[in-house]
């Protein structure tokens, strides 16, 4: 999005749609990827959710090890 602009172009919103496996997977990169940068470690997943008839499409969550978007000490897989 460009400073002062409002609206989003059409590319804007279709690439920052994180619902999808694509965009779930680019989030999951930068979360790692900011934490790595940090000295952090943390365990992302991504779980294939159902249909959602209010999304009109299945969805892809995205679910960590964070507490309130921090790192803990334990980075086993709980999902």
């Amino acid at each position: 999005m460009v400073q002062g602009r409002t609206t989003l172009t059409i590319e804007e919103i279709m690439t920052s749609d994180y619902c999808t496996r694509e965009g779930a997977e680019r989030i999951k990169q930068q979360i790692e990827d900011y934490w790595a940068e940090r000295g952090r470690k943390v365990s992302i997943n991504l779980i294939k959710g159902g249909f959602l008839a209010s999304m009109r499409s299945a969805r892809t969550d995205v679910r960590s090890n964070m507490v309130n978007g921090v790192p803990v000490a334990n980075t086993e897989n709980f999902a």
